[in-house]
């Protein structure tokens, strides 16, 4: 008899009605496997564009799939080749987006992908931090090598990834100038923000010079615009599109393109940051795992402050 499990699939791309709760056999582990038990599972944006089938030449994914790649849980079954962690030990992990995710009752990924939760999180607030952790690090750290004394500009600050973003600059040491509208200019105080851009009101253009990097998730007129703030040498970097390479020349500047992958090393940094008090995920709204179709409709709307998270386990 094959063991099941309830998880949100698609067996074909479309609107938010192609989105079922339904059951599904456990996964088989891969030598180099976990099995991980879900307890919460973080709704993102790429999760509604694989859906609609935007990323259908980008991505390797058979239907029927299972999304949501933005997991905490606890380890129930380990493969022969997965010396990382043993049974038992509470993780969380942003897995390979190729394979299925974690809108389900038990995910099968890479023990290299996961780290050990942090102890200061339980699971909702824990799953929030992986896909937005992982990308504002590949993006600062990794592509900007962002310094201390350094000035950065982060856009859509009350996000989901530009929360920690923020964060993550101050722990690093840099001056943050952060856009949001003005009703989470409190938010955004919180997270320890230099500077407040209220983007309804002031093109952030007008009144910043000279920053040493542009971390950019909105993409368009903004990414555009955002090359006339930065100083000689100065870096954009977008997880949205490409920035110019032309514009980029032309103006002696530098520009980065960030696709994120998993790495359980800096989850572990991540981690260690967020217990010493230095980073928090945000979440604006945890829903059971059977209103996944109303987590999407969320996350399409634009406006979430914070992550949104499915509770799929106690």
């Amino acid at each position: 008899m094959t063991l099941t499990m309830k998880a949100v699939r698609i067996h074909a791309y479309g609107g938010l009605d192609v989105l079922h709760y339904e059951n599904v056999p456990i996964p088989r582990l891969q030598p180099d496997d976990i099995l991980i038990q879900v307890r919460a599972a973080a709704v993102n944006p790429v999760d509604w564009k694989i859906r609609e089938g935007y990323l259908q030449g980008v991505l390797k994914h058979q239907l029927p799939l299972t999304l949501g790649w933005d997991v905490s849980g606890e380890v129930v079954e380990v493969g022969p080749q997965a010396t990382d962690f043993k049974i038992g030990d509470t993780v969380y992990v942003r897995p390979d987006i190729e394979r299925d995710g974690g809108y389900a009752e038990y995910i099968a990924v890479k023990s290299s992908e996961a780290a050990y939760k942090p102890a200061t999180l339980d699971h909702i607030h824990a799953a929030a931090v992986p896909l937005a952790g992982l990308t504002a690090w590949q993006a600062l750290v990794d592509a900007a090598q962002l310094q201390a004394g350094q000035t950065v500009l982060i856009h859509a600050a009350a996000g989901g990834v530009g929360s920690l973003a923020v964060q993550l600059a101050k722990a690093k040491g840099a001056r943050v100038i952060a856009t949001a509208s003005a009703v989470n200019t409190g938010l955004v105080a919180e997270l320890s923000a230099d500077q407040f851009i209220d983007y309804t009101r002031t093109r952030f253009e007008e009144v910043v010079k000279e920053v040493d990097v542009v971390f950019d998730t909105i993409g368009g007129d903004t990414q555009e615009r955002s090359w006339q703030v930065l100083k000689p040498g100065g870096i954009l970097v977008s997880v949205v599109s490409p920035p110019s390479k032309e514009i980029a020349a032309e103006r002696g500047l530098r520009r980065a393109f960030v696709f994120i992958h998993a790495d359980g090393r800096q989850l572990t940094a991540i981690g260690r940051l967020i217990d010493d008090g230095k980073m928090k995920p945000l979440i604006h709204t945890a829903l059971p795992l059977s209103d996944a179709r109303q987590a999407h409709a969320i996350s399409q709307g634009g406006h979430a402050r914070g992550k949104i998270v499915l509770h799929v386990a106690d």
